[in-house]
């Protein structure tokens, strides 16, 4: 009952913040509720499907030099515009759709983003052909369990900006033509799509995106 008082009362530890029921959760999300519930049902937890990967790819292209609630706030104009963040119709647009979305005011107006979400849509159809889906590429990146620390701590995600397995995936990416892709837009990914769990230890969200990680089957 102690140690049950103690998490309860006493101090909060760096990296967490103590919400109005009492939990703990990750910092960063701050009070934004868009950004909580991000936080909750969707950074860590793992999946399969090829669109959505694709997606948090692009939209961490997207977000680099801004703040990740920007992107978060804008997404539904990106997925409006760029056709559901569906591969398939997105490696069919051209020059025509890049013009429209320069000129969209709802997401991120880089020129050279855009174009390489376009080309990035292309190069992960080719990974569809040739590695059965794109979800069976990335997830053959996932790091080893000897390669993640014990006790995932604020001072260990301030001190990794980027990991061995994340420049391992940015430079196959590269490889296959991706652009927009380094070592640490590459980690921001591994960490929202539940490749790691970097949800501080303490933090009442961190055991569900454990369970969901134990129980996902990765794609072969």
């Amino acid at each position: 009952m102690k140690a049950d008082h103690d998490i309860a009362d006493g101090p909060i530890p760096d990296g967490l913040i103590r919400r109005d029921d009492g939990s703990l959760a990750c910092a960063w999300h701050g009070a934004d509720p868009l950004y909580r519930r991000y936080h909750d049902e969707e950074w860590g937890r793992p999946t399969a499907d090829d669109d959505r990967l694709y997606e948090k790819l692009c939209l961490e292209g997207f977000q680099a030099g801004l703040s990740w609630l920007t992107i978060l706030r804008k997404r539904e104009a990106f997925r409006a515009g760029f056709e559901g963040f569906s591969i398939a119709r997105v490696a069919r647009m051209g020059e025509a759709d890049v013009e429209r979305l320069v000129k969209d005011p709802g997401i991120v107006r880089h020129r050279g983003k855009i174009v390489s979400a376009i080309n990035n849509a292309r190069r992960a159809a080719a990974i569809q052909k040739s590695h059965g889906s794109l979800a069976a590429f990335l997830w053959s990146f996932e790091p080893e369990a000897r390669e993640r620390p014990e006790t995932v701590t604020v001072d260990f995600i301030r001190a990794t900006p980027s990991s061995a397995a994340s420049t391992r995936l940015s430079k196959a990416l590269k490889k296959q033509g991706f652009s927009f892709v380094g070592a640490t837009t590459v980690y921001a990914f591994m960490q929202s799509m539940g490749f790691v769990d970097d949800h501080v230890e303490g933090c009442s969200v961190r055991a569900d995106c454990e369970a969901a990680r134990a129980a996902f089957e990765r794609p072969r």
